[in-house]
């Protein structure tokens, strides 16, 4: 019998695969760990996204655990990030792991500063035929 083994992540996170290409100048010269250590932004690919923000429903009362509770599931707001976008975002945020041999960060949704999303247009030519 296998197991498999899902990474999940919760609320208002993303998880993002971080660029770790080589810096190096326009003339050649590779940049030193201690400068690439003072960049306040970092980037990388969004590999998965939490459900978003929670809903604050007030039909949800977690008072006494004997009392009968409602259960509808949490409603969420969802994130503007979607897997598969180019992320750059507050390198301090992110909290770094190792899942199955390869390094991640999970950053917050708020702590991204901008996104490139890529899609396919159809061209103008395309579509003659």
């Amino acid at each position: 019998m296998k197991t498999k083994r899902e990474l999940i992540i919760v609320g208002d996170r993303v998880l993002i695969e971080p660029d770790e290409k080589i810096d190096k100048t326009d003339a050649g010269l590779f940049l030193p760990p201690t400068v690439k250590e003072k960049d306040k932004i970092m980037s990388g690919r969004i590999i998965k996204i939490g459900p978003g923000y929670p809903v604050n429903d007030p039909s949800v009362i977690l008072e006494e655990p004997w009392k009968q509770r409602n259960t509808e599931p949490i409603k969420y707001i969802p994130l503007q990030a979607q897997e598969g976008d180019y992320a750059f975002f507050l390198k301090d945020t992110g909290i770094e792991i190792e899942f199955e041999g390869r390094k991640y960060l999970i950053v917050p949704h708020s702590a991204l500063v901008a996104l490139i999303r890529t899609s396919l247009v159809e061209d103008e030519d395309d579509r003659r035929f």
